[in-house]
């Protein structure tokens, strides 16, 4: 309403539909074989019985085409109404050429009036209505040319089949699409609702689920009543995860949790290097004009006393909105090294600046991760590597690949392109 007060019209909603280009076709086919059909009329004035009454039709024909060759242009001008009146000029021209033309022409295989412009209106049907109503306009036309034809005659019978044929199949073709269509839309959104989904669970498992974990970690090693606080916290974390992860588990003892919409949690904090601590990073270097961010000013605060921090001398640009998703990948790496690792672990975190990515290395000397672990960890609802490493790598047209040896440390691999899709990490590592 506002938008109208000012004289502005709101913007228009994009359509994305297949059958545009169907319509655009079906609009120049009818202008250039009115313009053929004109050219074959003068040309055979001279033989026709009763030449005024072609012209007439044909003056007819072009004043009807000249107001309504934009109904054709899309499905919502083309209405009902529309196609029976222009069928009407078909089926009523093929039956005036028995009137206006000679017995012998006719029957030597002449062209009727509207020739090969019967077929733009069949082919209307076609595309507005699917192959019935096509099979019903092209049954018109093969009836209307039999009368005037008044035998079945190898061309006349050659005609019908062809024009039959055409509209079944281009209306066919037409549900097709449009079945394609809907599904390809349908995809789109299951799509759009499970990549929000994952962001929420990312934020969910960088705030809820880790502050659940610790309250249950430091109740159990305090005891007494923080004992019973932390066993309930463990519940809702369980409780939590299955619903992050698609389901819903009522945990014994305590009270299922029915719905949970978390609020935008920050960037998680990077931790300091002591066992179980975490501060929140230094305020990063704002972006610059064009939107790009340098990663090492973005992952600098995360280095301390336990993270050895190693970068390129020169600035390495990412776009301000990739930078931080980098960085909370690289939280929850850092994260992972501080619980399943040790508190004596040491972490090194490694910025490589390639000509088509940005690769960051989290690295660090724990006991590593066994094989098989990281897909146990999904189906269990832990999804920290799932959805707060790989599932932002992803969205970021990026990679995670991890590498474990037992006894010597994980490394994590982290690639995220530079606007093009990256060329996949390095050769040797799996992909996760």
């Amino acid at each position: 309403m506002a938008a109208r007060r000012h004289g502005k019209r709101p913007p228009k909603a994009l359509r994305m539909s297949v059958e545009l280009p169907l319509w655009r076709a079906i609009t120049g086919y009818r202008i250039l074989t009115l313009v053929y059909t004109l050219c074959q009329v003068a040309f055979s004035y001279r033989h026709y019985e009763h030449p005024l009454g072609a012209v007439a039709y044909m003056g007819a024909l072009t004043v009807w085409m000249a107001l309504t060759w934009r109904r054709t242009t899309s499905p919502e001008r083309c209405t009902r109404q529309f196609l029976i009146v222009d069928l009407g000029f078909a089926v009523g021209g093929i039956l005036l050429t028995s009137l206006v033309d000679t017995h012998a022409r006719i029957m030597g295989g002449a062209p009727t009036l509207p020739s090969i412009w019967t077929a733009g209106a069949v082919l209307g049907f076609a595309i507005k209505g699917g192959w019935r109503w096509a099979a019903v306009a092209s049954s018109a036309v093969a009836v209307a040319n039999l009368v005037e034809r008044e035998q079945l005659a190898r061309d006349t019978l050659r005609n019908v089949v062809l024009v039959w044929v055409a509209g079944v199949a281009i209306g066919y073709v037409v549900e097709v699409a449009r079945a394609s269509e809907r599904t390809l839309a349908r995809a789109l959104q299951i799509e759009a609702a499970t990549r929000e989904r994952e962001r929420l669970a990312r934020d969910i498992h960088d705030s809820v689920l880790q502050v659940l974990a610790m309250v249950q970690r430091r109740g159990t090693a305090i005891g007494g009543e923080a004992a019973e606080l932390g066993r309930m916290a463990g519940e809702q974390e369980v409780a939590l995860r299955t619903l992050v992860a698609g389901g819903l588990v009522r945990p014994a003892g305590a009270a299922a949790v029915a719905s949970y919409v978390p609020a935008p949690a920050p960037l998680a904090a990077a931790h300091d290097g002591t066992a179980g601590t975490a501060v929140a990073p230094a305020r990063s270097a704002p972006p610059s004009a064009d939107g790009s961010c340098d990663v090492r000013a973005v992952l600098a605060p995360f280095a301390g006393a336990g993270v050895t921090f190693s970068e390129p001398g020169a600035p390495v640009e990412l776009p301000a909105a990739a930078a931080a998703e980098l960085a909370a990948a690289v939280s929850a790496a850092l994260d992972n090294v501080r619980v399943h690792a040790g508190d004596g672990a040491h972490a090194w975190i490694l910025v490589e600046d390639e000509p088509h990515a940005v690769i960051v290395t989290v690295r660090d000397d724990g006991p590593g991760i066994p094989e098989g672990r990281l897909a146990d960890a999904e189906r269990e609802g832990r999804l920290g590597v799932a959805l707060s490493i790989r599932g932002r790598l992803r969205d970021l047209g990026g990679s995670a690949a991890w590498v474990s040896v037992p006894g010597q440390g994980t490394e994590v691999e982290l690639t995220v392109p530079k606007g093009t899709a990256p060329e996949g990490g390095r050769r040797g590592k799996s992909r996760a």
